[in-house]
């Protein structure tokens, strides 16, 4: 049987009482923003329950040498003591059999149980629990001086020595001043949060006793009971299950569904607030509805159930209790949408329209000034350092991408050194000003494609080209001023999953396509020499036998332990640092001849003859400026799709943004730099899609240290700006850093473009999808999508995105091109006509309700359907891909 609530244990409630400043550097886990019980208790007034660390020590060697023994604990999963091996299990949930549930049920009804306890110390708490009339003076005697017997605990100090605390060579060779020590060096102490209290359950056999003994209590105030826990946590529940022998292991699975019962969060809210006998067994007793109980002879009891990757929360189990507790009535049930937190997405403040101009504009600009002192004192963390570090290469690497190929397309018109100055002067204004500080502005390969229209327009009707395209970047900025005006940008309201992924998809596809097309361009222009080859040769050779020592010096436990858990820490931060420096190492170690990083030397346009500013005229007729409109047209459409779908993209809920977004500030600093890198003759620059996604993926804030089996929690993200400055202004310093960058290979740069791709391709939901076409049913995953939408439906609308993306990359790649973003613009068309095609609840479940339909649908039409039963429960896979901490450049 699994008790309930173990494989769903709420992962916060590890990380209560750590100030927010501590949160992942902390020596205990921090919290996680707006955890949903957290919220409940805030609304109903109820305080939340500290962590419980759960202890079961058994009483062994009978009828010998008594002792007893520490062979289990629980902080959110259970462990168990392997003696053999000398060290603890892996933390695994819990399995129970019923007839224990029912024995403990028992025997607690008829014995002991005390609620507010007044004990200050252990001696008085044995006083108290020895009170039964069933027990003689010799043997109360007896049994008082075996609880005071100081137990034996595992502490596991190192990998391979344990130290255990026996009652009788610690009272030759330690004080308790010593022992108080070792329980405050205790490793697992570091991962328990302050205000953590402790529950021990005691069990044994006694040969004296003549009928089981039990006594359940509960301290008035947590205590610290000596050395009775391995950890010296002040105690708030303590259990006694004593009783003559018996066959087989009755007490010690006594013991375990005590413990089991004591870590469920919703028995020991119970329990905390119990007044008598009745609701400690009624707290039992709902503990038993919920368990799941698995049919003897379809599984191995000893296989021990791993930790779900994904831990739902527990806060709808708690949240009816809370309510019982402020007298509320309960609530009605959330529409499926908000079981799932993925349904349609609830009109946030930014996309609020005011109805008056540029309303929209000043309520960001509002809202993101009293962040601004905040933007630049959240950046001083070391994590911050990798991320320049590792944004900086990517953009670097961008920028003389795109500028050779703006280079080509142009004609010389445009160059590397115009990408770097261009890419410096607008990414470092907009990380300035903008909404969203985290985006990254960069050439993309849509306007990259028409500015190659653009240019050969020109040239095919004998145009001077920069005034030209002075004047489509005057109108552009005209256009987006006024969908600033408008406040245009609650439209990205309609852009949907259907709309976002199909978007990510082709960017991504661009980024692989162009890092493969690189590097196997490279393969031909720089070929590997064979064996012989007159050009060059690569010798490996191996060190003499005294050529390669190591040299090990011992170090203490706790420190080896705490430079390890450094050196893991950095080497996660700077993981795509270290590989960009291997990288180069090997390439300088082998000698091989790679292209190099080439940047510019002289700080002077790319054509000869023109100076920085653009002339308006030139060699054009004056009608021109007018007619520079409609190309203008077009790329304001492209400029709109490209930005908002990627600020939509970046401002989603589950990253956990806390500062907001700032959707019309961003269009406005967009329109303000179309006009100055026009007039300076730079390219037009954009939120790039993948790189930001980089960015903030290389920000992402993980409590540190985790209870044993829990995994890490995601906090959120690292909001700043220093950051996306830094990068910025460094890219404008690379021209006079040719000498330093001339030594790092290309083929190590397209290997970062090539990640970012693969990595945000893999990582949308449309993916899984396109994987299910190739699949079999029997291996596909249980995805609760499949429960609720036929296979072929599913099918249907996956290949319709195909077609959608398809289409894009055709037009994208052919003269075709002008119409590009009329045909981004006709995702969002795509997406309304597949109302005719997918019924409102498939569409729920395979993309997102559009803001209209979110009124349209009546809640109870979609509860029947997606009300969730006993066997797809929260404990089940979530709708789409866990939104955290699994966030790798999650794009869904």
């Amino acid at each position: 049987m699994k008790p309930p609530g173990q494989e769903e244990f709420e992962a916060s409630s590890a990380h209560e009482n750590v100030p927010e400043g501590e949160l992942d550097n902390g020596p205990g886990p921090g919290p996680s923003p707006d955890d949903p019980s957290d919220i409940d208790c805030r609304e109903l007034g109820v305080p939340k329950d500290p962590l419980l660390f759960i202890q079961l020590n058994e009483l062994l060697g009978w009828p010998q040498a008594l002792e007893w023994r520490e062979t289990g604990r629980w902080v959110l999963f259970e462990e168990k003591l392997e003696v053999g091996a000398g060290r603890w299990s892996a933390p695994h949930v819990p399995t129970l059999a019923l007839p224990s549930l029912k024995k403990l049920r028992s025997l607690l009804a008829e014995g002991l149980v005390l609620l507010d306890c007044p004990a200050q110390s252990l001696l008085e708490l044995v006083e108290q629990v020895t009170r039964v009339e069933s027990l003689s003076p010799e043997l109360r005697g007896q049994l008082q001086a075996l609880l005071l017997q100081r137990p034996q605990h595992h502490i596991q100090t190192t990998g391979n020595r344990p130290c255990w605390g026996s009652p009788h060579s610690r009272k030759a060779s330690h004080s308790e001043e010593a022992l108080l020590k070792e329980q405050h060096q205790n490793p697992l102490r570091q991962k328990l949060p302050p205000g953590a209290e402790a529950g021990v359950v005691l069990v044994g056999e006694l040969g004296f006793l003549a009928q089981p003994l039990g006594a359940f209590v509960q301290l008035q105030d947590p205590v610290v009971l000596g050395p009775l826990t391995e950890v010296p946590l002040p105690s708030r529940f303590f259990c006694l299950l004593l009783g003559p022998p018996t066959l087989g292991r009755g007490y010690h699975e006594m013991g375990r569904a005590a413990a089991v019962l004591l870590s469920d969060p919703r028995f020991q809210w119970s329990v905390r607030r119990a007044s008598n006998l009745h609701d400690l067994l009624a707290a039992l007793d709902a503990f038993l509805e919920e368990a799941t109980v698995l049919p003897p002879g379809r599984w191995d009891p000893t296989t021990r159930i791993p930790p779900p990757k994904c831990i739902s929360s527990q806060h709808k189990r708690l949240s009816s209790q809370l309510r019982e507790a402020k007298g509320l009535s309960a609530p009605h049930p959330a529409p499926a949408e908000d079981r799932h937190r993925h349904g349609p997405r609830v009109s946030s403040p930014e996309l609020q329209r005011t109805g008056r101009l540029f309303g929209g504009f000043v309520q960001d600009v509002r809202r993101k000034a009293s962040w601004y002192p905040s933007d630049f004192s959240d950046a001083m963390h070391p994590q911050c350092f990798s991320a320049v570090l590792y944004i900086y290469l990517a953009t670097v690497t961008n920028a003389i991408t795109f500028g050779g190929l703006l280079g080509d397309a142009t004609d010389g018109a445009q160059g590397v050194l115009e990408s770097f100055l261009g890419t410096a002067v607008a990414g470092a204004a907009f990380c300035l000003m903008a909404g969203q500080p985290l985006t990254i502005l960069s050439s993309t390969g849509p306007v990259l494609v028409f500015e190659r229209l653009l240019f050969s327009f020109s040239r095919d009707h004998r145009l001077d080209y920069l005034p030209f395209r002075l004047w489509v970047g005057i109108w552009v900025a005209t256009f987006c001023l006024v969908l600033v005006a408008t406040e245009a940008s609650v439209l990205v309201r309609y852009f949907t999953r259907f709309t976002e992924e199909g978007f990510c998809a082709l960017i991504s596809l661009i980024f692989i396509y162009d890092a493969v097309g690189k590097m196997l361009n490279v393969t031909r222009a720089y070929p590997i020499q064979r064996p012989g080859s007159p050009a060059y040769g690569c010798l490996c050779q191996y060190p003499g036998p005294g050529g390669n020592e190591s040299q090990w010096t011992r170090t203490r436990p706790k420190d080896r332990d705490d430079i390890l858990s450094m050196v893991r820490k950095v080497l996660s931060d700077f993981s795509s640092v270290l590989a960009i420096l291997l990288g180069c190492g090997l390439d300088a170690f082998l000698g091989l001849a790679t292209p190099k990083l080439m940047v510019p030397r002289e700080f002077k346009p790319t054509l000869p003859g023109r100076g920085w500013l653009v002339s308006p005229f030139g060699a054009n007729p004056w009608w021109l400026s007018v007619a520079a409109a409609l190309p203008a047209l077009l790329l304001s459409i492209l400029i709109f799709m490209d930005q908002q779908i990627t600020a939509v993209i970046l401002n989603r809920a589950e990253y956990r943004l806390r500062k907001g977004a700032g959707f019309h500030l961003d269009l406005f600093c967009v329109a303000v730099l179309m006009l100055l890198t026009s007039v300076l003759g730079l390219p037009w620059y954009v939120s790039a899609t993948v790189i930001s996604l980089a960015h903030m993926d290389s920000l992402r804030r993980e409590s540190r240290a985790c209870a044993p089996g829990q995994p890490p929690s995601f906090l959120g993200i690292r909001e700043q700006r220093l950051t996306g400055l830094v990068v910025f202004i460094l890219t404008g310093v690379s021209v006079f850093l040719a000498p330093v960058l001339k030594f790092i290979p290309m083929p190590v740069l397209y290997g970062i473009f090539l990640y970012m791709g693969v990595a945000a391709l893999s990582s949308i939901q449309f993916m899984n999808r396109v994987q299910l076409l190739l699949m079999p049913p029997k291996y596909q995953p249980d995805l609760l999508l499949l429960r609720h939408v036929p296979l072929s439906r599913v099918h249907l609308f996956t290949a319709i995105q195909l077609v959608c993306l398809g289409l894009l990359w055709i037009i994208k790649s052919t003269p075709a091109a002008i119409i590009f973003p009329l045909m981004l613009l006709g995702l969002v068309g795509v997406r309304k006509a597949l109302e005719w095609v997918f019924s409102p609840q498939e569409l729920l479940w395979l993309d997102e309700q559009m803001p209209e339909k979110e009124r349209s649908i009546p809640e109870k039409g979609l509860e029947p359907e997606y009300s969730f039963t006993g066997s797809d429960r929260e404990d089940s896979e979530p709708m789409y891909q866990p939104k955290a901490p699994e966030i790798n450049i999650s794009v869904n």
